[in-house]
Formats: structure tokens, C-alpha cells, sequence
């Protein structure tokens, strides 16, 4: 096997690190939330990846096929995609009300006001 037949895994492995260092390096709560998104792009095409057999078809009986594809891990990622969309909504939403709040979307100056008012007690 040459590592150029694996690329899906190629692409896999640096969404997985672009996503894990935009959480980690950014401070702005909407970059964190893309950051995030890109992560799970990544596992989505992690799941993905094996789950066609080259070859195979879609799982129907019949005597012209012999290999047949799991649809099993698209009906997951499917679900997981809903979910994820819901989760980054909520998110966002969340994120709004901390700007409502906090006048600021930066990491870094929500912890210096919060601290600030946690000293003014």
C-alpha cells in the first residue's frame, strides 16, 4: 500500500489538526466554533472513508452481486450531521448573548471584565 492510495486519511488527519489549533490558538469565540466544525468535519470522513468498498454496491439482494457496502456509517454520519448543525446553533446563539453581556466576542477581554468583576465584590 503507498500512502498516496490512503489520502482520504491525508485530508482526515489535517482537518483533525487545522480544527484542534484554531480552538486552541484562537480567542474569538466564532473562529473557536469553525475551528470546531472543522474537527468534525474530520471525523465525519473519518467514519466515512472505510465504509465503501470499492466495487460494492448498495445493500440490495440480488444474484449479480456478491460485495456489498455498509450503509451503516452514512446513516450515522447523516445523524451526526443534524446534531452538529444543531450544536453550532446553539452555539452561536450562545456566543450572541456573551456579546450582549460582556460587549466582546474575545476570550482574553471576557476574562479580564469577568475578573474585574468578580474583584469589585
Amino acid at each position: 500500500m503507498s500512502l498516496a492510495g490512503h489520502y482520504t486519511y491525508w485530508v482526515t488527519i489535517f482537518l483533525m489538526i487545522a480544527g484542534l489549533y484554531i480552538v486552541i490558538a484562537r480567542g474569538n469565540l466564532v473562529k473557536k466554533l469553525i475551528g470546531l466544525g472543522i474537527f468534525q468535519t474530520s471525523v465525519y470522513l473519518l467514519y466515512i472513508a472505510p465504509g465503501k468498498l470499492i466495487g460494492g454496491t448498495a445493500p440490495i439482494l440480488a444474484a449479480t452481486f456478491n460485495t456489498y457496502s455498509n450503509p451503516l456509517p452514512h446513516v450515522l454520519i447523516l445523524t451526526a450531521i443534524v446534531v452538529g448543525v444543531a450544536t453550532l446553533a446553539l452555539g452561536l446563539a450562545i456566543v450572541v448573548r456573551i456579546r450582549e453581556a460582556y460587549d466582546s466576542i474575545e476570550e482574553d477581554e471576557i476574562l479580564d471584565k469577568d475578573s474585574a468583576g468578580d474583584e469589585g465584590q
